[in-house]
C-alpha cells in the first residue's frame, strides 16, 4: 500500500522559503489525491493544500498566494512549495493520500512528518 515519507523542513527567518518534498513507495501515487496537513504545538491538525490525480488544486485560506502544491508522476513526489513564511506557520507538515473533494483522509499513509520553524 501507499507510504509516503516526507522530507524538506528546517528552520528559517520570516519571509524564507522551504519546499517540502513527499515521497511515495508501495506504489505510485499517480491514481491518487495527496493532501499537506500540518499540527502546531497546543493545535488541532488542520489541512494546507491538496492536489488531485488531475492536478486540480486548493488551498488553505491561511496559505493561498504563498504556497504551492505540485506533483512529480514520474519521481513519485508531491512537493510543497512555501513562501513568505510566517511564524504561525510552524508546525510539523505530514502528507497523506487524501481525497480533496471530500476530505476523507487515508490515516494509515501518514509519514513521520517534517518540522518547519519560522522565527527571527
Amino acid at each position: 500500500q501507499l507510504q509516503l515519507v516526507e522530507s524538506g523542513g528546517g528552520s528559517v527567518q520570516p519571509g524564507g522559503s522551504l519546499r517540502l518534498s513527499c515521497v511515495a513507495s508501495g506504489e505510485t501515487l499517480v491514481y491518487y489525491d495527496i493532501g499537506w496537513f500540518r499540527q502546531a504545538p497546543g493545535k488541532e491538525r488542520e489541512g494546507v493544500s491538496c492536489i488531485t490525480y488531475r492536478n486540480t488544486t486548493n488551498y488553505a485560506d491561511s496559505v493561498k498566494g504563498r504556497f504551492t502544491i505540485s506533483r512529480d508522476n514520474a519521481k513519485n513526489t508531491v512537493f510543497l512549495q512555501m513562501n513568505s513564511l510566517k511564524p504561525e506557520d510552524t508546525a510539523v507538515y505530514t502528507c497523506a493520500r487524501e481525497d480533496c473533494h471530500t476530505g476523507w483522509v487515508h490515516f494509515g499513509s501518514w509519514g513521520q512528518g517534517t518540522q518547519v520553524t519560522v522565527s527571527s
